[in-house]
């Protein structure tokens, strides 16, 4: 009887130890990397997010087609935003963001609540999409779920982002990044021309500030590479500019 005692006890102990070493692998991976049990929840996620892009890029081909009378004109890709956003449901694809010096790219969700931003980086929806005038808003996590923006304090002025829609290929030229409170609604409100921001907790494994990178458009093209533009500032836009 005593032997039995001894081997449990030698086995529960031997789990504990193996549970330890595992955790503080964990923790290990997640300091130096990112949290990897929800990376691989995210990966999953952003495999089904592919297909969904797929099809939103069929049906904004269509959108383009019914939209043919004012594909050359500015307010083509103002409409054909409009009609993606119409369609757009939490947690749903959007489109791509690539990071190009960074070397990453995810697909991009509608959504800044939690479980939306547990599947990529998502779009806030009170802000515009690229194409429409204002400030494009996109938030992302830093140490879960793939991490997309963890290495976001090293985009430096200069640097591209892509914004890759259904409907457009939209690129950003970084100008600077900032931390501000974790309250600073500000950073999403529109300036004198079109803007996109990326925002993510600051500093690592903490919430109690933003990091946020402000990029200008500086190129945008259609699908198919028809038709590309220097983006132009709106009456509207030059009205509301607003002071960093």
């Amino acid at each position: 009887m005593r032997t039995r005692r001894v081997q449990i006890a030698r086995f529960v102990a031997a789990v504990l130890i193996t549970s330890g070493v595992l955790l503080l692998v964990d923790v290990a991976i997640t300091l130096a990397w990112q949290e990897p049990i929800s990376a691989l929840i995210a990966g999953h996620e952003q495999s089904q997010l592919r297909h969904q892009l797929t099809r939103l890029e069929r049906l904004s081909a269509a959108d383009e087609r019914a939209l043919a009378a004012i594909r050359d004109q500015p307010a083509g890709f103002a409409a054909l935003a409009g009609r993606a956003q119409e369609r757009a449901r939490s947690g749903h694809a959007l489109g791509r963001i690539s990071m190009p010096s960074l070397g990453s790219s995810y697909v991009v969700v509608q959504g800044t609540d939690g479980s939306s931003l547990r599947r990529g980086p998502g779009h806030y929806p009170g802000t515009p999409l690229p194409g429409q005038p204002g400030t494009v808003a996109i938030a992302g996590h830093r140490t879960t779920y793939l991490a997309p923006f963890r290495d976001i304090d090293e985009l430096h002025p200069g640097d591209q982002v892509v914004l890759e829609m259904p409907y457009g290929r939209f690129v950003y030229s970084v100008e600077q990044t900032r931390i501000v409170k974790a309250d600073a609604v500000w950073v999403t409100k529109p300036v004198g021309y079109p803007r996109l921001v990326l925002t993510a907790c600051h500093p690592l494994y903490s919430a109690s500030k933003r990091i946020v990178v402000f990029a200008k458009l500086t190129e945008e093209e259609s699908r198919d590479s028809s038709r590309r533009t220097s983006p132009t500032i709106s009456a509207s836009e030059s009205r509301n500019t607003t002071s960093q």
